[in-house]
């Protein structure tokens, strides 16, 4: 199969860019509450910080997903979209 692309604007790259640079830094957060014997439930709290802002970013992508490529496919009878997106929803 092809590789596939989605053309993003500026703002977008940017948007997405800033929020993993964000989680990047939770994460070596995280790195160095280990590091400094840190309490569990503190670790946790961050950890959780870091599945909701993926979740966030993930939503987002998914969103746009749906309102631009799969209506750009269904539109232009590439059903098979369909199936793509059902797997991607069983793999979220």
């Amino acid at each position: 199969m092809a590789e596939k692309y989605k053309k993003r604007s500026k703002e977008e790259k940017e948007n997405i860019q800033n929020q993993l640079k964000t989680i990047e830094g939770q994460v070596r957060g995280i790195s160095n509450m280990i590091e400094e014997d840190r309490y569990c439930n503190d670790i946790l709290i961050q950890i959780s910080a870091i599945n909701n802002s993926l979740k966030s970013i993930g939503k987002k992508i998914l969103k746009n997903h749906l309102s631009t490529c799969v209506v750009d496919d269904i539109k232009n009878n590439k059903l098979e979209i369909i199936d793509e997106v059902m797997d991607l929803i069983g793999r979220l």
